[in-house]
């Protein structure tokens, strides 16, 4: 099964562009800022997908060694980059949040960097510290210390979901890592509760929490997505309305085309294809996991299960909102909704994966045994 992963992981990613493709293509005409053009979206996310296949091809060819060697460097420019989103002119303030920076036609959004530096970091530092729970101060404060630093900048922002993402993936890796799974635990409570009262003090994510509470009270304002999103998953049923045949897309549910494209899926191709969707997702996942646990080194295996957790934490937190299992959080579906900086971060991630699993495959036989051994005696 190991041997084949990488093969089914790229199938089940391929598939999946595809379908974004096909479903971007249905929703972004009827988007109010396509200026006039209906295949704007398209367009530019042909751009993105062959940027980001040219980077998965870099992430998969280049020793993921070099990113546990200069992790400092990706952590220091993706801080400046968060920086820059306050920078007047620079910085770009969208419904209430400052994510992206831009240049011209060119838009970024810093948090995509901040994610993946934010995986190099905790997998280097705990490749070199091999027994977080016996020290606090290197096993939990001070990495917990520096990741502060980039989730705290997308705090700033008013980017509540992706502080979230990088907090728990942080989490899932410390935990992977040894870290004392009771401070673990502490800590995410404390974490949890900080958001929530930061989240009261917003009136637009109190919004959100209130529609998601009471959606019946709040379906023309805060609640009008997901209540919209619920309307095309029932006339879609199991079969679907047929493809380019849904109608929340024109206009009724807004930001069809990205955060909200699953529901469309549900609407045109019914609950069966929106299963497929979720099955790849868990096809990710599943061959993900493998490719970590057989890599070569500790290293490889963090930043693995770095990369599978951020690419669920994604899914599972879209998917969720919707569907009205989560309150609205702004997080696109990893390889499917429009967006240039995710779809590239998702796309280099999936390079790394298929780097570990290119790694471990083509090292030597005594020395898989010998790595093995060591990792049976670590946990002995």
């Amino acid at each position: 099964m190991h041997r084949k992963s990488a093969y089914i992981l790229f199938l089940a990613v391929l598939a999946l562009l595809v379908i974004g493709i096909v479903m971007l293509f249905s929703t972004s005409a009827f988007a109010r800022d396509s200026h006039g053009d209906v295949y704007f979206f398209i367009k530019r996310q042909a751009t993105w997908v062959g940027i980001g296949l040219v980077l998965c091809i870099f992430g998969a060819l280049i020793d993921y060694h070099f990113w546990q060697r200069t992790w400092w460097l990706w952590f220091a420019l993706a801080l400046a980059a968060l920086a820059l989103c306050y920078v007047p002119h620079i910085g770009m303030r969208l419904n209430g949040s400052r994510r992206w920076i831009g240049w011209g036609p060119l838009t970024l959004q810093p948090s995509e960097l901040a994610k993946l530096a934010a995986i190099f970091f905790l997998a280097a530092w705990f490749a070199r510290y091999e027994k977080p729970d016996r020290k606090v101060l290197l096993g939990l404060i001070l990495p917990l210390a520096i990741i502060s630093l980039p989730a705290g900048l997308v705090l700033g922002e008013v980017d509540l979901g992706t502080t979230a993402l990088i907090g728990t993936t942080a989490f899932v890796v410390m935990f992977i890592a040894g870290a004392n799974p009771l401070w673990l635990g502490l800590v995410s409570v404390a974490g949890l509760g900080a958001l929530l009262i930061v989240a009261t003090q917003i009136s637009e994510r109190m919004g959100r929490l209130s529609a998601f509470l009471h959606p019946e009270n709040f379906k023309e304002d805060a609640g009008l997505q997901q209540m919209q999103a619920l309307i095309a998953w029932g006339s879609g049923g199991m079969e679907g309305l047929g493809l380019g045949n849904g109608r929340q897309k024109m206009l009724y549910l807004p930001y069809a085309h990205t955060d909200f494209i699953f529901p469309i899926i549900g609407e045109e191709l019914g609950l069966r294809f929106s299963l497929l969707v979720v099955f790849l997702f868990v096809v990710i996942i599943v061959c993900g996991i493998m490719i970590a646990l057989h890599a070569k080194d500790r290293f490889g295996l963090l930043l693995g299960c770095g990369v599978v957790s951020l690419l669920a934490l994604q899914a599972a937190v879209n998917i969720g909102v919707t569907t009205s299992l989560l309150p609205n959080k702004g997080l696109p579906l990893p390889f499917i909704s429009y967006g240039g900086s995710n779809l590239v971060a998702c796309m280099f991630g999936i390079g790394l994966l298929l780097n570990i699993y290119r790694q471990a495959i083509l090292e030597p036989p005594h020395k898989k045994r010998a790595t093995m051994h060591a990792r049976i005696t670590l946990r002995i």
